[in-house]
């Protein structure tokens, strides 16, 4: 991944936190019919990321495989009529701010009943905790979580290596920063309210 020094992320709370919020990755690995991508939700957990798949799926019979993983953070399009310099000067363009993740390792899977079933219960808890009345993995009759176990494959990726490109006006003056995060919160759409969070965060750093 191309990474100019301005936006390159190298703090694991920070990359840890993105991995967290956007938990939704595609996995991508070289089979003998070329490249094949996958997408589901995984969880850093230390020095791997975990997942599962329904058994029918190829990806799951992919151990051994070298897996390049992609976590999407907040993007959205940057108008130049946001700088302030642009008003100055007239000498900006339009612009795509983002934060990404790419996870290299290795990919293995497991058929263990045990090892799915505390996974589960940890991923759900993960996900439930705002819920009201959070459900539980042990809320389902046992014949059917049984079933449901027996129905797909855990994966596991050894994390060899980690790129995190914060895309956030790092580049500009403070001014245009400023005016970035106020247009985004102005336009609120699709996921402008999360990047402008991501942007006012790494000021607050910045200070």
């Amino acid at each position: 991944m191309y990474q100019p020094t301005a936006f390159r992320e190298t703090r694991r709370e920070v990359i840890d936190d993105l991995l967290r919020a956007y938990p939704f990755a595609a996995v991508t690995v070289a089979t003998a019919d070329g490249l094949a991508v996958d997408h589901l939700p995984l969880m850093r957990c230390g020095d791997v990321l975990r997942g599962h798949v329904a058994r029918g799926n190829a990806l799951g019979r992919q151990g051994g495989a070298r897996a390049l993983t992609v976590f999407q953070g907040p993007q959205g399009y940057v108008s130049p009529t946001w700088y302030p310099s642009k008003h100055e000067t007239g000498r900006e363009v339009p612009t795509w701010n983002y934060a990404v993740v790419h996870v290299h390792g290795m990919l293995s899977t497991t058929d263990d009943p045990r090892w799915l079933r505390d996974f589960l219960a940890t991923l759900t808890e993960r996900h439930e905790a705002g819920e009201p009345v959070p459900w539980s993995i042990d809320d389902a009759p046992p014949d059917h979580t049984g079933k449901l176990l027996g129905a797909i494959v855990g994966i596991e990726i050894a994390i060899e290596r980690v790129e995190c490109k914060l895309k956030l006006s790092q580049n500009h003056p403070p001014a245009n920063r400023r005016g970035v995060i106020d247009g985004l919160r102005r336009r609120a759409r699709g996921g402008d309210a999360e990047l402008a969070a991501w942007m006012a965060r790494i000021e607050e750093e910045r200070a």
